[in-house]
């Protein structure tokens, strides 16, 4: 028993500060040529999980006694909360580990991803060293480096007064000793007595979520009952008795499905090299093909106030009690017992449910200054102590001590200068979405705006996350160019010809003017002036070196001189800037293909513009384009990544934004029914069909079942929203991928099918929307691509570095498009485009 007291250490850890993530899990995608290197590795001995490169993976080696014990259930757990992949390889003894190893090493040890870094020494080390190998978890520490130091101060908790006791009983009991076991048995349950006091207000052991402490806790605990030392049976509602906060905690832990997991690995066999172990089952496809990257750690930046969204977790029991100083904006305050006190309901923009801050006469410094701040609007930073609230509709509030007014509302008369809030636009009773935009710098802070901003940056974040760890390439494509991707000529025109000053009277266009009449002959008889030898002679030569250079440009595959087609009376844009005319991008996916057809996988994500003059609820002048390009792949891979990425943002936005999606589900301009259908977009595979095959069913629902459409569903057409809407949401009630359109209803870069009739086309049609994604395999044949092109009425020579990738190593290749704003109204419910976009530009309105 000394000798095992004596052996007592401190664990060094990690600072982590950074979200849970849902990690994207590909199921048709990545490619066939990942798809074969996934298979082979499969086969082998040292198999990775399902869609890792061996770059990213851990090795756990130990004995195979040490490999199923708690202390690797430690390592294992942390393993599957961060989506972290991680081998077993069992050696048959201590020493065979440590000289494989590290010296450091007992029975057991950690390899990192680079093959040459180990960690030895105790498990709650090696688990440490998982976790902060994720960016994509806070095991190691909750909402800063106060929490940091929590956890390790449990997690050496549980060591010297749990897992050294519960070795000792279990080494006592194996040897038949008895001398001595009360005394550590006493021990152990104070132990567990000083851990039923820390848990009876609180969910988790530090901060709002499951930490390492918890892990290491629960792994030592879990041996402790397997041993017959501790009783953590629980029934939620009908336990009772001794410890009834850890087993309540203890059941909660250990019945998640990520701890399950790895105790089901745990058990599993453990013989050989392998046995690869990573998330459970809702994370086990998990890729990182740009490897991990390294966790933020505040160095230097420190907030110097609260956030209210980390006083309002978990009903704000992690923080009754303490004093914080929090800051932000009033939504609305109230006087109450004549005037003594004052309510205000702050709100900082990280949540969307407010703080309610109590001022009190003569109690409250500041108080006078805050009640005359002029009300809703205004704002403020408040320090004092967090109390549960006695009051229904929030479980605590901040009792203040200190309130300091940073900016008052002057809204008392039409100058601004007088403090009230009679004339401040945003009143506490609510506004229309109108008046909202109509106020666009003051819209954030309504409520309705500011989810779904959260749900902007989230979907944003999701995106980044989901190319990243798919392993593409972040493309930055320019906003000004000389091409027309889509070949509409909706376009807004870029130029520099009309001058600097905007207010200049007279402004003039250069022209391309008609030729000059030719000279008559000096003689007056109308004949042509006869040129001398000379004049001749140097235009020959003129002519002749002209020539000579345009032939050396095409045989040395240079590219070819812009030449613009003159039409008289037209603007003469060689006299612009770009000495031509030059264009705000509608896409970024012609200029991505460049990349794509060297290094593989890419996307870009940047504003797009478009000159239509639309005032649907459904057209932005500017909005944002996401579009990635896949290289060796056809339509059908094409297709796997955009349904696989639509689900990833589904997935993301229900286990990150509950709390928005909720209030929009709740709200009248919001969408009822919303999480459902979210949930349906994950529940099951996209349904496929033709563009021919939907027509056949558009026209039997018109003859057959009565159905009405404002546009007769004929082949050929281009499909309006009421076709596709009534296709996924009446039909078949999911998301519908339609293919293989006709090849006049879409662009000149899509494959032409065998059937000169139909292109390698695929929109994908999602309820509540209708059309969400649209892509294609891009024609990769150069004559086929030039004849599109005409066929079209564009001139190839205007795209002539496009067509110049088909001669230089053309390969397969396709890519999607997804409008940012149209895929933000299918996860907030909202109905116009123009409430999901900080700034909206339409016809008539570019104010802000």
């Amino acid at each position: 028993l000394t000798c095992l007291k004596s052996s007592r250490g401190s664990d060094t850890g990690f600072n982590l500060r950074s979200h849970a993530l849902p990690r994207p899990s590909p199921r048709p995608f990545p490619p066939v040529r990942l798809a074969l290197l996934i298979l082979n590795s499969r086969r082998s001995p040292s198999c990775v999980t399902k869609g890792a490169t061996m770059s990213a993976k851990f090795v756990l080696t130990g004995t195979a006694e040490e490999l199923t014990s708690y202390r690797a259930l430690k390592v294992l757990a942390a393993a599957t909360y961060t989506s972290t992949l991680l081998d077993r390889k069992v050696l048959p003894s201590a020493a065979d580990v440590s000289a494989a190893t590290t010296p450091l090493a007992k029975a057991m040890a950690l390899t990192l991803p680079d093959g040459t870094t180990h960690v030895g020494g105790s498990s709650n080390s090696m688990a440490r060293a998982v976790s902060s190998h994720s960016p994509g978890c806070k095991l190691g520490a909750g909402t800063g480096s106060t929490d940091s130091a929590l956890v390790d101060s449990w997690t050496q908790f549980g060591w010297t007064d749990i897992e050294v006791p519960v070795s000792a009983l279990k080494r006592a009991k194996a040897a038949g000793v008895e001398a001595g076991t009360e005394q550590v048995k006493s021990d152990l349950a104070k132990a567990l007595g000083v851990l039923d006091a820390q848990l009876k207000a609180s969910t988790y052991l530090v901060g709002q979520g499951i930490t390492l402490a918890d892990i290491g806790l629960c792994a030592a605990l879990t041996e402790a009952a397997e041993a017959g030392l501790w009783d953590p049976t629980y029934e939620d509602g009908k336990s009772e008795g001794e410890l009834l906060n850890v087993r309540r905690w203890f059941d909660s832990i250990t019945n998640q499905a990520l701890f399950k997991a790895a105790k089901a690995t745990l058990s599993s066999a453990s013989s050989g090299v392998g046995n690869a172990v990573a998330a459970p089952e809702v994370a086990a496809d998990a890729v990182a093909f740009h490897g991990l990257a390294p966790p933020v750690v505040p160095r230097k930046f420190r907030r110097n106030r609260t956030r209210i969204n980390e006083v309002l977790a978990n009903a704000g029991s992690a923080y009754v009690g303490k004093t914080v100083t929090v800051a932000g904006w009033t939504r609305t305050n109230r006087n109450a017992d004549k005037g003594r006190l004052l309510f205000i309901e702050l709100n900082d923009g990280s949540t969307g449910t407010n703080l309610q801050c109590v001022l009190e006469n003569g109690i409250t410094e500041g108080f006078d200054e805050c009640k005359a701040s002029g009300g809703t609007g205004a704002s403020f930073q408040i320090t004092g102590e967090v109390v549960e609230s006695p009051a229904s509709g929030q479980d605590v509030e901040l009792k203040a001590s200190t309130a300091k007014c940073l900016g008052a509302v002057y809204g008392g008369n039409a100058q601004g200068t007088e403090v009230g809030g009679k004339l401040y636009p945003l009143s506490k009773k609510g506004q229309t979405l109108e008046h909202m935009r109509a106020n666009a710098h003051l819209r954030p802070r309504t409520r309705i705006h500011a989810a779904a901003m959260r749900i902007r940056h989230s979907m944003a974040y999701a995106t980044h996350k989901f190319f990243h760890d798919h392993g593409f390439l972040y493309i930055h494509t320019p906003i000004v160019t000389c091409a027309d991707c889509e070949g509409a000529g909706e376009q807004f025109g870029v130029t520099t010809l009309l001058g600097a000053d905007h207010h200049k009277p007279g402004v003039t266009l250069p022209i391309h003017e008609p030729p000059p009449p030719e000279e008559k002959a000096a003689d007056g008889e109308g004949g042509e002036k006869k040129m001398s030898k000379s004049e001749m002679k140097r235009l020959k030569k003129q002519q002749e070196k002209a020539a000579k250079k345009k032939a050396a440009a095409a045989a040395a595959g240079g590219p070819p001189s812009h030449e613009e087609n003159k039409v008289i009376g037209a603007i003469d844009y060689s006299k612009d800037f770009f000495a031509r005319r030059a264009n705000l991008t509608v896409s970024g996916q012609l200029n991505v293909e460049t990349h794509a057809c060297a290094l593989s996988d890419v996307y870009t994500f940047g504003p797009t513009f478009r000159a239509e003059n639309s005032h649907t609820y459904r057209h932005l002048a500017e909005f944002w384009m996401i579009e990635p390009e896949i290289a060796f792949a056809d339509l059908s891979q094409d297709i796997d990544l955009a349904e696989d990425y639509l689900t990833y943002c589904a997935k993301y936005a229900l286990e990150c934004c509950k709390e928005d999606l909720e209030f929009f589900e709740n709200n009248p301009h919001g969408e009822k029914g919303l999480t459902e259908r979210l949930k349906n977009v994950i529940a099951k595979p996209f349904k496929r069909m033709t563009y021919t095959e939907a027509i056949v069913l558009l026209q039997k629902a018109v003859k057959e079942d009565g159905v009405e459409f404002e546009t007769e569903p004929v082949w050929g057409i281009d499909l309006p929203s009421e076709h596709e809407r009534y296709i996924c949401e009446k039909v078949y009630k999911q998301p519908v991928v339609l293919t293989d359109y006709p090849k006049d209803i879409k662009a000149f870069y899509m494959k032409l099918n065998d059937d000169e009739k139909t292109v390698a086309a695929a929109d994908i049609l999602v309820p509540k929307i209708g059309e969400i994604i649209g892509g294609s395999q891009r024609e990769h044949r150069t004559d086929v691509l030039v004849r599109r092109c005409e066929e079209m009425g564009l001139d190839p020579r205007s795209v002539w570095w496009y067509v110049d990738l088909r001669k230089y190593g053309t390969v397969p290749h396709a890519g999607f498009g997804l409008g940012f704003e149209r895929l933000l109204m299918f996860v907030t419910g909202l109905d116009n485009i123009r409430d999901v976009i900080p700034f909206p530009r339409w016809p008539g309105n570019a104010d802000f």
